[in-house]
């Protein structure tokens, strides 16, 4: 991808750290995101990967640092407020009405965007606008609308989780491994219905992955991460061609087009 000009970058951080006690899980990090951009962070477990992303959310407060968001500077904003802006993060884990259908799901999604979740149930039919846009949301996300939750196969779930992220209407979507705990086969189905959604929306995506093959193949560019601070970034092409990339991955996994180590919590 090609230089972007200022008034194009839509999230912009300086200096962003997150510690825990002794421990710099996001450790002066710089940034910049553009407008329509897919950016995918890899690295070992436990080079602050999902960290970096909760800071960007708003899950987790900047230690030091700042953060600007089209322009503004959000730097002490909260989650809430920040999905309110258009950061939305899509959780690596589906947190999800399990009891509910999909059409449900994301029928409260849009309700709460709306802020009409205390009228949801007794008058959802009241308000057919909402119905028909979660069943067209359903739709691009191939979906079954009737389906409880509980009993979608994974990859779906995962599909319905993305979903009600975009019922939020992100300009910013954080994914934190889509494909995690997806069959082989289910993985390129789930990359190839959300990718070309996030295309036609001119969405700006940061997708944490550890399949190599899919950061490769969907990213305009990769940053490397490694103990809280960014070792390498550059197009897909310069980063599995860098030989401290190499040395990094090679020390995690047998190859770096290869899925990397087994995800663990707090990485």
């Amino acid at each position: 991808m090609g230089e972007k000009s200022r008034s194009q970058v839509i999230l912009e951080t300086a200096r962003l750290t997150k510690h825990f006690g002794e421990v710099r899980a996001v450790d002066g990090v710089d940034m910049q995101i553009s407008q329509g951009e897919v950016l995918s962070i890899v690295g070992p477990n436990g080079a602050g990967k999902t960290t970096l992303l909760k800071v960007l959310s708003g899950g987790h407060s900047i230690d030091t640092g700042t953060m600007s968001f089209i322009g503004r500077d959000v730097s002490h904003l909260g989650l809430i407020q920040r999905a309110r802006m258009g950061i939305v993060y899509s959780f690596q884990i589906p947190a999800l009405f399990e009891n509910l259908n999909a059409l449900d799901s994301i029928s409260l999604t849009l309700f709460t965007r709306e802020h009409k979740t205390i009228v949801f149930f007794p008058t959802t039919k009241r308000f057919p606008g909402i119905r028909q846009e979660a069943q067209k949301i359903l739709k691009m996300f191939n979906v079954p609308e009737t389906t409880v939750t509980s009993e979608l196969p994974h990859g779906q779930r995962k599909l319905l989780d993305v979903a009600i992220a975009f019922a939020l209407k992100p300009r910013l979507l954080l994914l934190d491994e889509p494909t995690s705990g997806v069959s082989t086969e289910e993985k390129g189905q789930v990359m190839d219905t959300i990718m070309p959604i996030i295309r036609q929306r001119n969405t700006t995506a940061v997708i944490v992955e550890h399949d190599m093959e899919i950061v490769t193949r969907y990213s305009h560019r990769i940053i490397v991460m490694d103990q809280g601070k960014v070792l390498v970034q550059g197009s897909p092409q310069e980063v599995m061609n860098n030989e401290k990339v190499k040395e990094v991955l090679l020390g995690h996994a047998p190859s770096v087009r290869n899925e990397m180590a087994t995800p663990s919590p707090g990485r």
